[in-house]
């Protein structure tokens, strides 16, 4: 079947096995890989883009429910410039990420979350990332990137 969607602003035309998931959709047909395969049952959170605005695992989804969407990826969340989101920047600076295999997932569910949640206190950041997991860090530097992310973004 075709799938025709926006990925990072660009348009994308992909024919594609109806069970594709949308995760293989943009790692195999748009050749975008920063979005991760981690756990196939929407566990770990390292898929997670935003579709339409809102933060979603691409494993819980099948490509064909994209069709005619807009989706970002980590590779789409700076500016053309080259200039980071603020939680990108904030993520560099407060060193919330060491291996990096979580990170595209916890920053795209980050910026999700912030759009819902502007000013959140470090209970609602834990609490509303709880569906992400980082087996590096702890959380403390992550949590803290989000807090500092939505004071740059005020």
């Amino acid at each position: 079947m075709k799938v025709t969607t926006t990925v990072n602003g660009a348009k994308q035309a992909h024919d594609v096995e109806p069970r594709t998931l949308l995760v293989q959709y943009l790692r195999e047909a748009c050749q975008l890989t920063g979005t991760k395969i981690g756990c196939d049952t929407s566990s770990c959170g390292a898929c997670t883009v935003l579709y339409e605005g809102e933060s979603v695992k691409s494993c819980t989804m099948l490509a064909a429910q994209a069709d005619g969407g807009t989706i970002t990826t980590i590779e789409g969340l700076a500016a053309s410039d080259g200039t980071l989101h603020p939680v990108q920047e904030a993520f560099h600076e407060h060193h919330g990420l060491q291996c990096g295999y979580c990170t595209a997932g916890m920053v795209l569910a980050a910026v999700g979350f912030l759009q819902e949640n502007p000013t959140p206190s470090e209970h609602d950041v834990r609490e509303g990332l709880e569906g992400n997991l980082c087996r590096c860090t702890g959380y403390h530097n992550i949590v803290k990137a989000v807090l500092a992310a939505s004071e740059a973004m005020q």
